[in-house]
Formats: structure tokens, sequence, C-alpha cells
């Protein structure tokens, strides 16, 4: 027991999935969180994962997805930026765990002799870390509810020591003190024409077999569940027929919380936990409304249409930009925009077939990555957006990307290049500074998490920002025409070399966003006399968009290219709000 820590106070629903991993545990999770959290509740989530990485910052989008990055600095699992979207609250590295860091803990126990020459086992000392966590977590966020979403699939070897810990804890909290809920996964082979329950009831037995009773079983599935498929699960798991939910495939996760509250799974879990007296009807009724308004305008009908294409070397799997995709959701709903995103992957073809790929796209996405695949593809990207008035935005290496092709194509540097892409360049405009090192702490690390960005007035950032301020987005200091910081999340180790910033700008290069004291370049863009919306970012702005509070850069990048090819977008008070108009361009 932490200290400080009253048994009683907090409540925890733990989350399992059988069958399969990436059933969208997170995703129910998150939901359901959200509601109690609606409810006026403190919520507090945790991902357990079971792999022995210390966190996810080594794993390749192929594996897991993006890479999420905390503030704190923390690279997580996509689940965390679930949470974040939906609890629209920034977690830390309290809410993520893996064996990995588990394991360390109790071995630099040992280590430091705190287990008193015991031998240190799975059961009681790893199992009570893990419960040591948890409480810990519950004290230090004054949660009333602890969301636990254990990783992988009910069976696997490397969850059970979590799966053992979850029985443990509720066991130990007493009666009311937990909600098991478990995922499952239901088959419907298109040679048969119906769904099949088996490798769920299987699942489910397994579950069972750990010594865990779920209250709730949510069903994954492309179709709805069938009344004769719910009642086998609900006959074969021991649940309730009503607490059979059926998470089936939908336009968007947005759409699940409400679905939970209309069959009363809200309430059902208030009701074991014994906590309906900690709820704000008030205050449930001004989220709801909130919430409600959002999904409207996402499920309604657009006005405007777009045509966007998302250039990366990991186009092929969608969850390698999960938050990206998010932060276009969050902008199409907020300015009524059907956005048909192309994702297109620059290892498949040359640089010079760049403008006939992006032809047809009214704005362009150059996202983060690493490593030299796929990068002068980037480049040439960036090189048509430029010419042909595409509004661009980039992000991290799309920045970096652009900064290359200024430097090439405007400033007269033919042999510009990366230290991390092409180390024999002649000129490198970006690259890993030994005065940076020492002034970040980096050494061979990347520089992560949040960091103050100091944006220049009367650019394009600054607007931006100053329309999100408006809707209370974080902005520190400065009058209407003063500089102000802004906060915003990094993953990256090179910077533009300053020695070359001077030329870039005297070739038409603004960098309107910088570190408040070291010549470290955050933000460029192309002033409006040059181009409709050409800006980009070193750090992840996708990281901190939210449903009700979409990130400002996107929110820009979408208004301009609804402005470029609806004449009369002009008028429309969201696009008028967030695109600036700007003058004839100048020809490239």
């Amino acid at each position: 027991m932490p200290a400080g820590y009253v048994r009683g106070r907090h409540r925890y629903v733990m989350v399992f999935g059988t069958v399969m991993s990436g059933l969208g545990k997170g995703i129910f999770a998150s939901s359901l969180a959200k509601l109690l959290k609606d409810k006026g509740l403190t919520v507090a989530p945790i991902k357990l994962e079971g792999y022995l990485n210390l966190d996810s910052g080594t794993l390749s989008p192929y594996r897991h997805g993006e890479v999420f990055v905390l503030d704190d600095g923390l690279e997580t699992d996509m689940d965390l930026g679930t949470y974040e979207r939906l609890l629209d609250q920034d977690l830390t590295r309290q809410n993520y765990a893996t064996a990995g860091r588990i394991f360390q803990e109790v071995l630099n126990k040992e280590r430091a002799g705190d287990y008193l020459g015991r031998d240190v086992q799975m059961i009681p000392h790893v199992t009570g870390s893990v419960k040591h966590m948890l409480r810990s977590l519950a004290v230090e966020t004054g949660a009333d509810v602890v969301f636990i979403e254990v990783g992988g699939t009910v069976g696997d070897y490397e969850n059970a020591f979590y799966i053992e810990a979850l029985r443990q804890l509720a066991f130990e909290e007493g009666p009311s003190s937990a909600s098991m809920v478990a995922l499952t996964y239901v088959i419907e082979p298109p040679a048969l024409g119906e769904q099949k329950t088996k490798a769920a009831q299987l699942g489910l037995k397994k579950l069972l077999e750990a010594g865990v009773q779920p209250h709730i079983v949510a069903t994954r599935s492309a179709e709805p569940l069938t009344d004769p498929a719910r009642e086998k699960i609900a006959m074969f798991s021991g649940v309730p027929v009503a607490n059979v939910f059926s998470m089936h495939d939908r336009e968007s996760i947005y759409t699940i919380p409400e679905d939970l509250h209309e069959i009363g799974l809200d309430t059902e879990v208030l009701t074991r936990l014994r906590l309906l007296d900690r709820v704000s009807v008030e205050k449930e009724e001004a989220a709801r409304a909130r919430w409600q308004r959002f999904v409207g305008k996402l499920k309604g009908e657009r006005r405007f249409s777009l045509k966007l294409g998302l250039t990366g070397k990991y186009a092929a799997l969608r969850d390698a930009y999960a938050s990206v995709d998010k932060a276009i959701e969050h902008v199409g709903a907020r300015l009524s925009c059907d956005i048909d995103v192309d994702w297109l992957d620059t290892t498949t073809f040359e640089p010079d077939e760049a403008a006939g790929r992006l032809a047809e796209m009214d704005a362009v996405i150059v996202p983060g990555g690493f490593g030299q695949r796929g990068t002068e593809s980037k480049i040439g990207c960036v090189r048509h957006c430029r010419e042909s008035g595409t509004p661009y935005l980039g992000i991290c290496l799309g920045f970096q990307m652009a900064v290359i092709e200024h430097a090439r194509h405007v400033a007269g540097l033919p042999g510009a290049g990366s230290s991390e892409l092409s180390p024999g360049c002649e000129d490198k405009v970006v690259d890993i500074l030994p005065e940076q090192k020492a002034i970040e702490g980096l050494g061979g690390n990347m520089r992560l998490g949040g960091q103050s960005v100091l944006v220049q007035p009367d650019t394009l950032a600054a607007f931006l920002y100053r329309v999100r301020e408006q809707d209370g987005g974080g902005v520190k200091g400065g009058g209407p025409h003063e500089p102000f910081t802004v906060r915003e999340r990094f993953r990256h180790r090179y910077e533009v070399d300053p020695a070359y910033i001077q030329r870039l700008e005297a070739a038409g290069l603004v960098f309107s966003g910088r570190h408040p004291v070291q010549p470290i370049m955050q933000v460029l863009e192309l002033p409006p006399a040059q181009h409709p919306f050409f800006l980009a970012g070193q750090f992840h702005p996708e990281l901190t968009s939210r449903p009700l509070r979409p990130q400002p850069m996107f929110m820009g990048l979408i208004a301009a290219a609804i402005r470029r090819k609806h004449p009369d977008a002009a008028s429309d008070p969201g696009v008028a709000r967030w695109s600036r108009a700007s003058p004839a361009r100048t020809p490239a």
C-alpha cells in the first residue's frame, strides 16, 4: 500500500482482451472512462503492456502503429493517444507501463536489498509491484476510478502476471471495488453467412480459468451482434445478456460513448462500484451536449469537400499515422468538410513523379518519420506544393524536408541535405550540432516531449495560435504584436544548422517559431505574398489535437485549402475565422 492510500476510496475497471489483440480495448475503456468523467468523476487510465521494452520508442510502426509521445517525454503505445483525445486530458508516464519496466523496478529493489534476503518471485514480488503501481496512480491522481487496460490477449505468457495481479487487487479491495470487462471477437466467415461465437467462448473460458469473472463483455465484429450470438456469449460467460455490448465497425469511434450510454453500461458500472452518489447530473448534461454537437457535425452532411495527400513511407498502415488521421477528422467536423485522404507511399515513386501524384490534391501533409527511405520523394512533394501553391503542412521530418527543398531550389545550395539522411552531402543544413547537444542534454538521444515554442508576431503561425487562444488554447504572454509561447510535443534528433539560417531567410523562408533562448528553429512558413498556406513544425502538432479543440495548424491547412478550392467559402464563418486572406501570389 502506498502512503496515503485509503482502501475503499478508489475503484477499478479492468479491461481484458480475448481471441486476438488489436480489438479496441483502449477505445472501449476510454469511451467508458469519458462517460464517467462527464458525470463529474475523476478518472485515471493506465495501459499495461506485456513486452520487455522499457517504452515504445524503438518499436516499428508496422508492429504497434504510431509511437505516441506524452508531454513528459515518455514514448508510449498509440492507445494513450485515444485516452488523451477522448478524455481531453494530458497523461504522464504514470499512465503507462511495460513488463520491462516492472521487472527492472523489481530487480533494482533486489540489488538494493529491499527484499531483505528473500528469493524474488513472480508472486508476491512482481504482482505486488503491479498492485503498488496501480494504487499509487489512484492516490497521486485522486482518481475515483482507475481504468486498467491489459495489453495483448488472455492466455499469452507475457501478460499472465498482470491478470493475476488484477485478480488479487480486486480480491484485496473487496466487494464493489472492481468491474471486469472482456473484449472478444465474433467471427463471421463469408462462406457461412452467420456469426460464430466458438472462438469468443473459448477466449472467455481462458479468462474464467484465470480466476476473472467478467461483468461486461464487448464484442468486436463487422456487423452488429445478432441476438442468438449475444445469448450464446452471455450463457457461456455468465454475463447478463444486457451487459453484452456490440462494438461493431462504425464510421467513427467517437460515436461509441453515446452508444454505451444509451444501453446504460455507464450506469451499470457505477451501480456495481457504488459510485452513483458521486455523479453530477449538471456536469453530465453539459458535457453530453457538447459531445453530441461534435458527433452531430461528424455525422452530418458536409458543406465542402477536399482531397488531401498524406505522403509518408508507412502510408500502407494507417495506424502509423493514427494521430494525424484523427487530427484531420477533428478539423473536418469543425469546418464541415469531407476530407478524402489519399495515403501515398513515398517509397513507391521517384521525386520527379511527385507533381503527377499530387496533381489532384487540394492540400498535402508530409508527416514525421525516420531513415532515408522515401525522403527524396518527400522533397519532391514539398517542391510541388511550393511551386503550385498547394496548401502544405510539414510535420517533424516534413519540416526538415521543407528546409532542404528551400535550400536546394531557392537558396542556391544544390548540395543541401541532412547528416541523418546523407552524411556526405555538401551542405548539411539539418544536423546534430555539438552546442545543441550541450544545450538540450541530448547526447545520442532524441528531444522528446513538451517544449516551449516562441512564436514570432505577425506571422501565419501567430495568426493561427491567436485564433485558438480565443477558444481557450494555451498561449502564454505577449500582446497582439509581440512574441508569445506555446507548448508542443517533440520527437526528433536533428535541427536546422544555425549557420544557414540567415541565408535561408534571405531566400524568403520565415522561421516563425523558435526555441525561447537558443538558436533552434521550430516553425517555418512562406509569407502570404508567396504562398496561400505553407507551414511546417519541427514538433508533432497532431499529438495535441482534441475532438472539441482541433489543432490550429491543421485548422489553418484545411481552411486555406477550402478557400482555395471553393471561392464562395470566404463567407463561411468557420473558414473565414481560420484562414488569413492573402494577396495575389507571386509565381515561384
